[in-house]
């Protein structure tokens, strides 16, 4: 928590140190220029990424399939057109890897990954649980209710 909360203290100082810095290479007028038409992109390209996701999210629900892939598409279009719409070339910079194809399909690989390591780790935890606990598994299937122990028959 600490670690975020000084990232969003720096991340704006260090956006300004790079503007001022782009502003003394370039100008002033035209570094608020490139501001500007990053803005105007960013949102050109948001909309129309945007549209093409919610396309292929109807397709595939049309078809009866989940569409989780394009759920963490439509996330990282999200992410990408609001780093756009800030003013300043890291977001931009951070957006534009968010927002093209090749890069954004990268990072969905990634995600997609880590995701499937962390839903089996805890699938993993639910299991060892419910084995020391004996109760079912999530998932419904049963496990036999086996009591170890040893016997001695007596005829009386």
């Amino acid at each position: 928590m600490r670690a975020f909360f000084l990232l969003f203290l720096l991340f704006p100082l260090l956006e300004l140190a790079v503007m001022i810095k782009v502003g003394s290479a370039i100008g002033v007028l035209p570094t608020l220029l490139l501001i500007v038409l990053d803005v105007m992109l960013g949102s050109l390209i948001l909309r129309l990424a945007g549209v093409a996701t919610l396309w292929r999210a109807r397709e595939r629900l049309v078809r009866g399939e989940l569409p989780e892939l394009e759920m963490l598409d439509g996330m990282l279009i999200a992410i990408g057109g609001a780093l756009l719409l800030l003013p300043g070339f890291i977001s931009d910079a951070i957006g534009l890897v968010c927002l093209l194809p090749f890069t954004r399909h990268l990072l969905l690989g990634d995600l997609r990954r880590r995701a499937e390591e962390q839903a089996r780790r805890q699938q993993a935890f639910f299991d060892e649980l419910a084995a020391r606990t004996g109760q079912p598994r999530p998932d419904g299937a049963s496990r036999p209710n086996v009591i170890e122990g040893e016997y001695e028959r007596r005829d009386d």
